[in-house]
Order: C-alpha cells, then structure tokens, then sequence
C-alpha cells in the first residue's frame, strides 16, 4: 500500500485530497502543519510521497520543503493556487519533485503522483558510483562486480550518502535517518560504523579516501569527485 503524507492548514482541501486518493488505492496521512509532517519523518515513520500546500501560516510549503529534503529524499508534489514561472522554478530549485496548480482533477493528481512514484522507485533501485553499485532491491553493495559484505545498517548509510552527493549530514541526522529517532546510541557507534565501512571498501580495491570525507566537528558527506 503507498503511503501519502498531506499537509495543507485547510481541513477541507485534506478531506478532499483524500477522497480523490483513497478509491485509487492510497493509504493518506493528513498534517495541518508543516511542522506535525516533520515531526513524523524524524520519528522514523515511513511515506512514499508527500502533498505540500506551499500558503501555510507559521512556515509555508517552501520552508517545510527544504527540511523534508536536508533528511529525506521523500519525493514532494507541492500543491498551490499561485501558477507563476517564478513561483514553480523557485518550487523545484529546493528540491520538490512536481508542481500541481489548484484547482486540479482527480485524474491529473493521480497520474501526476504515479509519474513522480515511477521515477523515485527507478532513481532509488540502484546507484552506481564510481564503478561502486548499491542495489536497494538486491540488497548489494560490490565493486567491480565483487560482492562487499555488509551490515544492513552499514548499507542503509552507504545508501543514504550515496542518494545525497556533496551533503554534510551531522551524527545527528545519520542517527535519525538510519537507526530512527529514538535509538539509543551515541556518536561512537556512527562513527565506527563509517570506519567499518571505509576499510570493507579499501579491502575491496574501492577509492573510498577520495568520496567518504569527515567533516571535522560536524559529521560526514560522500564527495562528487569529477
């Protein structure tokens, strides 16, 4: 079952979205807030897609975009009544994945959600990096078709760094996006698990040196070396 997070500060335009879903097979999970739909992804809940009205009070769709996209790659459709070039260039440059402009059909809102669904589900199967391949439906991380063994934690962290080339991501953020938000760990289990990681990737011939980076005094990023 796909999972719909929907945001809007307007109860009705949620019921609404809802009704158009619901019939064709979405499982919806309705926020007011912004803020309420963060506080979900960082307690380590799980969602395929997110509707965003980007005209919320306190902060708009633009700023809740931007912290959906500094701890999740959970493809966004920003919902708006505003249709301005500036308005959907501005959408996309932080990261949404569409632009849907109200009032839309039930038909268009499907297909829309179906399109961007296909295209996510494609981008995260497999990465290759490098000639390093991690494949999320085969479990496998190898190099030069040598099969590196690793921990489920270790692959989800190889995963994450590699779905977000160039982005720091503190301890913090690597403790709530790979071991969830109330695991009781500290930075020395992150920071071996990194270690791990870099020497079963020296062992297999991979260049790790030059891509897994430390960032001295906030956390770890994998480098686009051109």
């Amino acid at each position: 079952m796909t999972t719909i997070l929907l945001v809007d500060d307007e109860a009705r335009m949620l019921d609404l979205l809802e009704l158009y879903l619901l019939p064709n097979g979405f499982t919806c999970i309705k926020f007011e807030k912004g803020t309420e739909a963060l506080r979900y992804l960082y307690e380590g809940n799980k969602a395929d897609l997110m509707l965003l009205d980007i005209m919320m009070p306190s902060e708009d769709g633009w700023e809740i975009c931007q912290k959906v996209r500094k701890m999740s790659d959970l493809p966004v459709i920003m919902l708006t009544a505003r249709s301005q070039t500036l308005d959907v260039v501005k959408g996309l440059n932080i990261g949404a994945d569409d632009y849907i402009t109200k009032p839309f059909s039930e038909e268009e809102l499907v297909a829309r959600i179906s399109a961007v669904l296909r295209r996510s589900l494609k981008e995260k199967h497999e990465i290759t990096h490098k000639g390093l391949v991690w494949s999320k439906e085969d479990h496998v991380l190898q190099y030069k078709n040598q099969h590196i063994q690793v921990t489920p934690k270790e692959f989800e962290l190889v995963g994450l760094l590699l779905q977000h080339l160039n982005r720091v991501f503190s301890r913090d953020d690597l403790l709530v996006l790979v071991w969830g938000y109330e695991a009781e760990i500290g930075d020395r289990t992150i920071d071996s698990h990194v270690r791990n990681v870099r020497d079963k990737l020296r062992k297999a011939g991979f260049p790790v040196d030059e891509y897994l980076q430390t960032v001295w005094g906030i956390g770890y990023k994998w480098v686009d070396v051109s």
